[in-house]
């Protein structure tokens, strides 16, 4: 799997939108990483820290803003859900949820080492705590 993902903040979906082409850019702060399954990635965190799958499909999330799944990028948002429980989330929270999602990956065949799902785990805690001192949401762009 050869993918980019990169988490960003924006004001609003309709600004959100407009990193479809090319991505957020310099325009918004991001974090940029690759080689995993994003979608997925943002329904088993908030299963992890939040619990409840059956609320995220009944919400429909995670919810696309711009660009269609599968035909090329995407943009889609991060729950209010998984937003505040990644910004409410202690350190030792937020390692026990990166281990426990490597475990899940590893289940289906898919290695992510330790250190870097801490740091994708950890590093999209802090860009949501920033987004939410700043009132913007948080989302994902992937191609």
């Amino acid at each position: 799997m050869s993918t980019i993902v990169k988490f960003f903040a924006a004001p609003d979906d309709a600004s959100a939108s407009l990193a479809l082409r090319s991505g957020p850019g310099r325009a918004f702060e991001s974090l940029s990483f690759g080689n995993f399954d994003p979608e997925e990635a943002v329904v088993e965190w908030e299963c992890l820290l939040a619990g409840g799958f059956e609320e995220l499909v009944e919400a429909g999330e995670p919810r696309i803003v711009a660009g269609q799944d599968g035909d090329g990028g995407v943009v889609f948002a991060l729950s209010p859900r998984l937003s505040t429980a990644l910004a409410d989330s202690t350190p030792t929270g937020l390692s026990d949820a990166a281990a426990s999602w490597v475990r899940l990956r590893a289940e289906d065949g898919e290695v992510i080492g330790a250190e870097i799902a801490d740091a994708i785990v950890g590093g999209l805690a802090a860009l949501v705590s920033g987004a939410r001192r700043q009132n913007q949401g948080v989302y994902c762009w992937v191609a």
